[in-house]
């Protein structure tokens, strides 16, 4: 079956989920050096077949600090990611996997992000967490089965939730099933706010500034954390690879944050190394990768 084939069949497509990136680790000697990329042909914002997507520009970013040229294996990022590229030797780096992604050995976290809430500016909500009374007269849309959606519960707010699909089949021509639909809802009326994936809020209210939408970022909950540190991940035992790309992104730290903010990405600090909670499972809704098959 041919890798386009494979790529236009119909699947599950979590939002989260986002472009990965594949290294040839023993093209990186002085000559011949490249750079092939594993990305989803169609995950925007993450990435496409455009390239138009914030981690496409992320990989142009790297390759060129690697002196490698670039090249793109369309792969879609659901169940079977890691098994069907880095375990058969087709790329050697997943890129925008969440820290601590255990099937992989992964990077320093590069940047950090969150579940926001999000909601038209012009209502002056001034919502700024999911502690706000206010949340107790609202309709509140969320991805099912995400952090927070459970967040929302442990918030005693289950009877105000809308809930929408995470997962969606292309061959689905029902436009309530793509993962943006909660957001247009927002825009549209139908709900007074949303509690989302950042990315995904923050390239929405770029994409349609009128009428605007307010994203506030979260703070983890004493329960659940409701943001995530992004790495590069690599083949377990790639060590050397690993210590480059880390090299990349150091020098390339500006770069790449200038990136993300022309995405609307909401960006937080990262966190002390102390802080840093490795092996976490991917969250629900913030990337493609899945956690039971690899």
């Amino acid at each position: 079956m041919s890798n386009r084939r494979r790529n236009s069949e119909g699947k599950p497509r979590p939002l989260g989920v986002f472009l990965s990136i594949c290294i040839a680790g023993a093209a990186f000697g002085e000559q011949d050096a490249s750079l092939r990329v594993c990305a989803d042909p169609d995950n925007l914002p993450y990435s496409d077949e455009q390239q138009k997507g914030f981690e496409n520009k992320i990989a142009e970013v790297i390759a060129n600090e690697l002196g490698a040229s670039l090249s793109y294996y369309w792969w879609p990022h659901q169940r079977g990611l890691v098994r069907n590229t880095l375990q058969v030797d087709r790329c050697d780096l997943l890129v925008s996997i969440p820290n601590g992604y255990d099937p992989v050995l992964w990077t320093r976290p590069y940047y950090r992000s969150s579940y926001v809430l999000a909601y038209r500016s012009d209502r002056k909500l001034d919502l700024r967490s999911l502690d706000d009374p206010v949340l107790k007269d609202l309709r509140i849309g969320v991805h099912v089965n995400t952090p927070g959606y459970h967040s929302l519960g442990r918030h005693g707010l289950a009877d105000n939730i809308t809930s929408y699909r995470l997962f969606f089949d292309t061959r689905d021509p029902d436009p309530a099933a793509r993962p943006q639909r909660l957001l247009e809802d927002v825009v549209s009326g139908a709900l007074d706010v949303a509690v989302v994936w950042g990315p995904l809020a923050g390239h929405f209210a770029k994409e349609h500034p009128s009428p605007a939408l307010e994203v506030v970022p979260l703070q983890d909950d004493a329960e659940e954390a409701l943001s995530y540190e992004f790495s590069m991940g690599v083949k377990k035992g790639a060590r050397d690879l690993k210590s480059r790309l880390e090299g990349a992104l150091d020098r390339r730290a500006q770069e790449i944050r200038r990136i993300l903010e022309e995405y609307g990405v909401p960006l937080l600090p990262l966190k002390p190394p102390a802080e840093t909670q490795d092996h976490k499972p991917p969250p629900p809704g913030t990337h493609r990768h899945d956690t039971s098959g690899h």
